[in-house]
């Protein structure tokens, strides 16, 4: 599904010395990474070692200045503007740090957004036979959310956790072959983190997405197919260190 070949990545930084000649602070080094389709692979660092920097390459967000980058049978680093963008509409669906929630629209138009920018999640709902809404209302009880907010309810007004719900359930909107989770549980209590993964894993089970997670908290790593460092696989960190 997922396939990095010495991909490098930097943020552009002024030097102090001579601030007219701009220097490259390297952020991400990996030689190799992969994840099998199906697969369910935890990804674990400290804060500010990259982790969301390597998650926005993958979903073509960010372009690397060196590298391959194939997701899906195609080669991303190689897309434009405009087919990146329509590439991880159709093929990702993304849980973000901070959600991303759009605040004016109810609870089900948030999760049946996606199909608004994807032809194909949009066909892959309709060919159930069920309609945007349904599918949309089916994933919401999937999270165990209450009818009662599906409607009524603007995303603004609801709980930290009732959001990450409904961000997971606009993830997993058209069954996209991958699934990119950014620190989703990092606002919940040990005990609520394994409950809302065995509805994440019940939920792939149904769509066969594979699962990209990242996490700092390496206690629920035992809960994954696999779990890498990115300390381990990322060079420039140990540039870093080395330097420091």
């Amino acid at each position: 599904m997922v396939s990095l070949s010495d991909v490098r990545f930097s943020w552009t930084s002024q030097s102090t010395q001579a601030p007219s000649h701009p220097t490259l602070d390297p952020t991400l080094d990996i030689e190799s990474f992969n994840l099998r389709r199906g697969e369910r692979l935890f990804l674990y660092g400290p804060s500010g070692s990259g982790k969301s920097t390597l998650l926005s390459v993958i979903a073509a967000i960010l372009k690397p200045q060196a590298g391959s980058i194939r997701v899906n049978n195609t080669e991303i680093q190689q897309l434009s503007g405009v087919a990146s963008d329509q590439f991880r509409a159709d093929n990702i669906g993304l849980v973000f740090q901070q959600f991303n929630l759009l605040p004016f629209m109810s609870v089900v138009d948030n999760v049946t957004l996606p199909c608004r920018f994807s032809g194909r999640k949009r066909s892959a709902v309709l060919s159930s036979g069920g309609s945007l809404r349904s599918e949309a209302i089916r994933l919401l009880e999937a999270m165990q959310l209450p009818d009662t907010l599906f409607n009524s309810r603007k995303t603004m007004q609801l709980s930290v956790g009732q959001q990450q719900r409904v961000a997971v359930a606009r993830a997993l909107m058209g069954q996209p072959p991958l699934l990119i989770a950014d620190e989703p549980t990092s606002s919940l209590d040990t005990q609520a983190r394994v409950a809302f993964l065995d509805l994440l894993f019940a939920e792939l089970d149904r769509s066969k997405s594979s699962l990209l997670f990242v996490s700092h908290d390496e206690s629920l790593k035992h809960l994954f197919d696999r779990s890498i460092s990115l300390n381990e696989i990322n060079h420039a960190s140990v540039h870093a260190v080395a330097s420091d």
